[in-house]
């Protein structure tokens, strides 16, 4: 596909995703559908799809509407690149520009050059001061690409000689020794033999930290209740934990045998929620996921504050689950990708007040500035006897 091509599919997709379908299912649909399109076109794709939503506001005011065609238009002219290389009389291509789209578009006001909703914008800035315009900046760009070391597998140093015969360069992270950030080759890693062979696991710097503040000795008891794909149960399992794995949606485990098996690790999957106790549950609750919006950027522009509100609710019920899951002594991990203190420092200041059992050890707010995905995480001791 010649790259006027590839930004007429990305039209059309944008469309389709401004019109309210997720983003992810309609990429997909649309490389099934689209045989021609090799590797490399699905990815640029990809690249021009998200990069569009990351920064939908002020492509759009570049642009001069907020429509397929005029993010694209917002994003060349933000590049500085002639629009008419792109929209040209030309197979394939977007069709040319007319004279109302070559007079418009202007450059974004601060509010729109956030590239949030401004009632996100908003609480944002509420909620992390002076470091909002740094963050919000960073949430417009690309998220980079984490891995973590197996150890039950092989060292850091196995991990990236065999990383290199894939064509994957990666440096290591001197605040987490299973951290390693891929600097070239990141579309090779689930190809490699180091991936497949349970080496390497794709995860984020800032869950990976999270779960190395833990104090896990081997044979700990651990309850991770919402697992979902998993990740967490396998860096635990990883240091020797005995992981019981609960989700409430069962389908999103459906993964993680597969990934136990190829990471070496044993790992109890529950077909209901476990009613005994733990010494350590973690409960990495559903949130706003507002820390991964590097990742996921179609999500900021669904978010309601009725949705905010119905996650707080969701997560206060989760917190008291786990509660009664923490053995006398034991420790109760509570976690979420979000940056929204609502979600974060207030929800464990609202269950310390309901449960005066528990005191709070730790905990600690990552955001794109302090490590890679936005990540919160509060360590709480369990007092007394239940």
């Amino acid at each position: 596909m010649t790259p006027a091509a590839r930004a007429s599919a990305s039209i059309e997709i944008l469309d389709d995703i401004l019109a309210g379908t997720p983003a992810e299912p309609r990429l997909i649909r649309w490389a099934r559908s689209s045989r021609y399109a090799g590797s490399g076109d699905r990815a640029a794709v990809r690249d021009l799809v998200f990069d569009a939503l990351r920064r939908r506001r002020s492509h759009a005011a570049l642009g001069g509407a907020e429509t397929g065609r005029g993010l694209i238009l917002g994003a060349l002219r933000e590049a500085g690149q002639d629009p008419d290389t792109i929209f040209a009389a030309a197979p394939y291509a977007p069709l040319p520009l007319t004279a109302a789209e070559r007079d418009a578009g202007r450059p974004p006001s601060p509010a729109e050059a956030t590239d949030l909703p401004d009632w996100i914008a908003d609480r944002l800035a509420a909620d992390l001061g002076d470091g909002f315009p740094p963050v919000a900046a960073a949430l417009r760009e690309r998220a980079p690409v984490w891995l973590r070391v197996n150890f039950a597998r092989g060292t850091r140093d196995d991990a990236r000689a065999a990383l290199i015969a894939a064509g994957v360069e990666t440096s290591a992270d001197p605040r987490c020794d299973t951290a390693l950030l891929v600097t070239h080759g990141a579309r090779s890693v689930q190809g490699s033999a180091a991936y497949r062979e349970g080496l390497v696991e794709l995860q984020d710097l800032s869950p990976q930290m999270a779960c190395a503040g833990l104090d896990v000795k081997p044979g700990l008891r651990v309850l991770d209740l919402c697992a979902g794909g998993g990740g967490k149960s396998l860096a635990l399992a990883a240091r020797g934990a005995k992981v019981t794995a609960w989700d409430a949606t069962p389908a999103r485990m459906r993964d993680l045998p597969a990934r136990a098996a190829r990471a070496g690790a044993s790992i109890d999957i529950a077909p209901a929620l476990p009613s005994g106790q733990f010494d350590l549950v973690v409960a990495d609750v559903p949130c706003s996921g507002s820390g991964t919006w590097r990742r996921t950027p179609d999500a900021k522009w669904r978010l309601t504050e009725a949705d905010l509100a119905r996650l707080v609710a969701v997560q206060a019920g989760i917190l008291d689950t786990a509660a009664e899951r923490v053995a006398p002594g034991g420790r109760l991990a509570y976690m979420t990708c979000s940056l929204f203190a609502a979600e974060n420092a207030g929800q464990i200041d609202a269950f310390l007040r309901r449960n005066q059992r528990f005191a709070l050890k730790a905990q600690r707010t990552l955001t794109p500035l302090d490590a890679s995905d936005g990540f919160f995480v509060a360590e709480l001791s369990s007092l007394m006897p239940a």
